[in-house]
C-alpha cells in the first residue's frame, strides 16, 4: 500500500494526482548504519510505540489483515501491572526493549513465572529505557517513528518460518519489508536522507519495489530488516530538523514533508497489521495522539480520492465525524482546491460518522466500501460516493 499525499494548504492543479517519485539523494555525510540495528530474532530487542502509562492506550480487539477489520488485541500497560504480572511475561535473559515501547515484547513472552524480588519492576523499566529508542519520539515525525518501532518489534519476534510466509500481494514477510524500504526510499531521496538498497533509478513505487526485491533476493531477512530500519531512522532524523510545512518535491510535485511522513506512518501501520495477522502476533493500536493526525491526513485526501475515481465533488462538502481514539470532526470540501478543516459548523451536503481507525484503514485499502459501517445523514448518494472512492489512492 502506498499513499500519494494531497496538499495541506497549497492550491494544486486539479488534474494532478500526487505521487512519490524519487530524486537523487543529496546526502549530508549521514550513512545507514545497520550494524547498530538488532540482528537477533529475539522478541525482546524491539518494542512498540505506546508510552508506558499513557492514558490514551486503547483497548481494542480484532485484526484487520486482508479482511479490512482493523484493530489490535488487548495489551496491558506495564505501569499498571503488579511486579508479579510483569514478570509473568518476561524471561530472566530478556535483553531489553526499545523505549518507549515495552509492552509489545513483554506481551509475547511467557505467561507464568516465579514471584520477582522487590524492586524488580523498577529495574525492568530502567533496562527498557536504556536501549535503542525510536529515531524520533516528538514532533510531526513521531507517528511514523512509532509505527516503525512497532513493525520492528514484530520483525524481532519473527521465526525463520515467519519470514517465508506470504503476507500480502504475493510477498513474503521479507519481501514486504523490502517493499516498505522501497517506498520509504522515495521519501528519503527527496529529503536528502541516505537511501537503502540500490541507487534509486525508478521513481514509481512498483518499479522501485521491483528493484528492491531484486536487490534483497538471497539476502538474510535480518539484513533486509536492518537496512529498512536504518533508512527509516535516517528519514526521521532528517525530517526532525525540517519545518513540517517545508515543501518536498519528489518528481516536481510539491507537498508538505509532514504529509509525506503521515503517508509513511499509514502504510507502515497497515502493513504491520497485515504481517501481524498472518504470523499470529498482536500489535496494539498507535497512541490516540498519533492516530489523530493520520485521520486528519486521510480526511484531507478525500477530495483527491473523489477526483481519481472520476466523481465530481466540486461545490459540495461533507461533515466527517470519526469516533474512538484519535477521532474528531472535520468539514471536508470535496474540491482539491480547498482543504478539510476541523468542523466549524459550515453547511454540509452529507454527514458521515464512523470509527477513526476503520476510516484510516479504508483509505489504506483495507475494507469493503460497500459494507463499511458508517452512519449517514443528508445526501446518501454523495456519502456513498465518498466511501466508495476512499481507497482510490491506496496501492500495494
Amino acid at each position: 500500500m502506498d499513499h500519494r499525499t494531497g496538499p495541506a494548504d497549497d492550491t494544486p492543479d486539479p488534474s494532478a494526482i500526487p505521487t512519490f517519485p524519487s530524486t537523487p539523494s543529496s546526502g549530508d555525510g549521514d550513512t545507514l548504519a545497520p550494524s547498530a540495528l538488532p540482528t537477533t530474532t529475539s522478541s525482546g530487542d524491539a518494542g512498540h510505540p505506546d508510552q508506558p502509562g499513557h492514558p490514551d492506550h486503547p483497548d481494542h480487539s480484532g485484526h484487520s489483515g486482508h479482511s479490512g477489520s482493523p484493530g489490535a488485541s488487548r495489551v496491558s500497560d506495564i505501569s499498571d501491572m503488579s511486579e508479579s504480572a510483569v514478570f509473568a511475561r518476561t524471561t530472566p535473559d530478556l535483553p531489553g526493549v526499545s523505549d518507549p515501547v515495552a509492552r509489545l515484547s513483554l506481551d509475547a513472552l511467557i505467561e507464568a513465572a516465579a514471584e520477582p524480588p522487590p524492586g524488580a519492576l523498577a529495574r525492568l523499566l530502567t533496562v527498557t529505557r536504556s536501549v535503542r529508542r525510536p529515531a524520533a519520539t516528538t514532533g510531526f515525525a513521531a507517528p511514523y517513528a512509532a509505527r516503525v518501532a512497532a513493525m520492528d518489534a514484530l520483525l524481532a519476534s519473527a521465526t525463520p518460518e515467519d519470514w517465508l510466509q506470504e503476507i500480502v500481494e504475493g510477498w513474503t514477510l521479507q519481501q514486504l519489508v523490502a517493499h516498505l524500504a522501497a517506498t520509504d526510499s522515495l521519501v528519503a531521496a527527496a529529503i536528502g536522507a541516505p537511501v537503502a538498497g540500490p541507487e534509486p533509478v525508478a521513481g514509481e513505487v512498483l518499479a522501485r519495489t521491483a528493484d528492491m526485491l531484486a536487490f534483497v533476493a538471497g539476502q538474510p531477512p535480518e539484513r533486509t530488516r536492518a537496512d529498512w530500519r536504518a533508512q527509516a531512522d535516517a528519514i526521521c532524523r532528517h525530517a526532525a530538523s525540517m519545518d513540517p510545512a517545508t515543501p518536498v518535491a519528489p518528481g516536481g510535485m510539491s507537498f508538505a514533508v509532514s504529509d509525506h511522513l503521515l503517508a509513511r506512518m499509514l502504510e507502515t501501520w497497515i502493513h504491520a497489521d497485515d504481517a501481524a495477522t498472518v504470523i499470529g502476533h498482536s500489535l496494539p493500536l498507535p497512541l490516540a495522539a498519533h492516530i489523530h493526525p493520520t485521520a486528519d491526513f486521510c480526511a484531507r485526501l478525500l477530495p483527491w480520492t473523489m477526483l481519481l475515481s472520476g466523481t465530481d465533488g466540486g461545490g459540495r462538502a461533507i461533515r466527517l465525524t470519526l469516533t474512538g481514539p484519535g477521532g474528531g470532526a472535520w468539514h471536508v470540501p470535496l474540491d482539491v482546491a480547498r482543504t478539510a478543516v476541523p468542523d466549524d459548523g459550515s453547511p454540509a451536503d452529507a454527514a458521515i460518522t464512523c470509527d477513526a481507525v476503520a476510516f484510516c484503514f479504508l483509505l489504506g485499502g483495507r475494507g469493503a466500501p460497500a459494507t463499511f459501517p458508517a452512519e449517514v445523514e443528508g445526501d446518501a448518494g454523495l456519502a456513498r460516493d465518498v466511501l466508495h472512492s476512499a481507497p482510490a489512492l491506496s496501492g500495494p
